[in-house]
């Protein structure tokens, strides 16, 4: 049963990095669930309580500012709530109709329209547009990064 609950946990883990991209999925709580899942699969053997808590608190610091990120990258570079909103709408619809490129693009695309209905010159539409793009991005990089390392502690802790 050990090795059942190792190769899910494994398969929860991957899930996550795939999780950091898609929005959809909550990247990094998964890879933190992996890391619990093989914990229990060896009787709490595998990593220490200190560890497991610093995971724990890793996960939440990135999972919040994976919604503070993208805003303050807007805000930076001059979005409105209009543009702000345009954006998450471009993400969702770029995501689905072309997946997953889309979600970036569409985000941006998003952005730079808001700002133009809001009466924004079209420099400034695509500078809000861009600090929105960077921001998705950057937030992205974060995730990734923390989800890869779970991964690593994962695989590392396997042999």
């Amino acid at each position: 049963m050990t090795v059942f609950w190792t190769i899910v946990g494994l398969l929860v883990s991957i899930i996550g990095l795939l999780g950091c991209i898609l929005p959809i999925l909550p990247g990094t709580p998964l890879s933190f669930l992996a890391l619990i899942i093989l914990s229990l699969a060896h009787n709490w053997q595998v990593f220490s309580t200190e560890f497991l808590l610093a995971m724990a608190a890793l996960t939440i610091v990135v999972t919040v500012l994976d919604y503070i990120v993208p805003a303050w990258g807007a805000k930076k570079y001059g979005a409105s709530r209009l543009g702000m909103w345009s954006s998450v709408i471009g993400m969702f619809v770029g995501m689905f109709l072309f997946p997953p490129w889309g979600m970036f693009f569409g985000a941006l695309f998003g952005a730079i329209v808001g700002e133009l209905l809001a009466g924004k010159e079209r420099q400034q539409a695509f500078r809000a547009g861009w600090g929105v793009f960077v921001g998705n991005l950057t937030g992205i990089g974060l995730k990734l990064a923390a989800s890869a390392l779970m991964l690593f502690y994962y695989i590392r802790a396997m042999f």
